[in-house]
């Protein structure tokens, strides 16, 4: 069964096409499930969309919702689709969007850290003038959130959990082993998955996240697997999910899995 987990629109603000765009992309593609997860909104923040560029707008999102559930049933005959979010992780916001998504009823939903320390994940100059020691730093503060993430009871998947290294590749050689293993034995007693996304390959790093190291680390802990394209235009929905079916098998997977209710689908590798 082949499945794609992490794909957006325009709703958004930096992602191309309607989501009956990418649902009939993935029907292109020979999916059998397309999971739609496009950018919560910043539901802690006083104005309605502080940053049009990056998320939709908090009045935008229970039309979001209707229109993927309105798909749903407009396509259920011809393609299985799979209401979910990709959501930003705030330790001290959680309360805000659980409230938030306790509304609708969600398949699952990605948790992603996409800021630290108020700074992007993606912003080159945060490493800038950095002391080795503070590199370091930076790394395991990184980490810390995705645990704290695991453990908030919020998500069923982890987004792209080294991103870190879109545009910065010498982060994957920042030693802070403790602080990874700790973040993935952390999702694996929490019994949720992480994504392999293929969007790196439109970073300067290349490649998928996370890497085949963390990959094999993250079997070590019985971390669960997921595949998530986390397109941003339609052709790229299911991007290269044949090859990364062929390289999970190479490091020892046997399965992997999406989310239907919030409950595991596993799939044989």
């Amino acid at each position: 069964m082949k499945f794609d987990l992490h794909t957006h629109h325009l709703r958004c603000g930096h992602a191309e096409g309607t989501i009956e765009d990418y649902v009939q992309a993935a029907i292109k593609a020979g999916l059998q499930v397309i999971g739609i997860s496009d950018h919560s909104p910043y539901f802690a923040h006083k104005d309605d969309r502080p940053q049009p560029g990056i998320a939709m707008a908090r009045s935008e999102f229970p039309r979001y919702v209707e229109e993927v559930l309105r798909l749903k049933e407009q396509y259920r005959d011809r393609i299985e689709i799979l209401l979910g979010v990709e959501s930003d992780f705030f330790p001290d916001q959680v309360d805000a969007y659980k409230e938030a998504y306790a509304r609708y009823p969600f398949d699952y939903i990605i948790g992603s850290v996409h800021q630290t320390r108020g700074v992007s994940i993606f912003n080159r100059n945060r490493w800038k003038k950095l002391t080795d020691a503070e590199q370091i730093e930076e790394k395991k503060h990184y980490y810390d959130l995705i645990a704290q993430s695991a453990r908030s009871g919020m998500f069923q998947v982890l987004g792209h959990i080294d991103a870190m290294k879109g545009y910065y590749p010498a982060f994957s050689f920042i030693k802070a082993d403790e602080a990874v293993d700790n973040a993935l034995r952390t999702i694996g007693e929490c019994g949720i998955a992480i994504e392999i996304n293929t969007s790196g390959k439109t970073k300067d790093v290349g490649g998928w996240y996370p890497s085949d190291d963390m990959l094999e680390r993250a079997l070590h802990f019985g971390v669960q697997v997921t595949f998530g394209s986390d397109a941003h235009i339609p052709e790229r929905v299911g991007d290269e999910w044949e090859l990364v079916r062929s390289r999970l098998k190479e490091i020892g997977f046997t399965q992997w899995v999406f989310y239907r209710g919030k409950q595991p689908v596993i799939v044989p590798l």
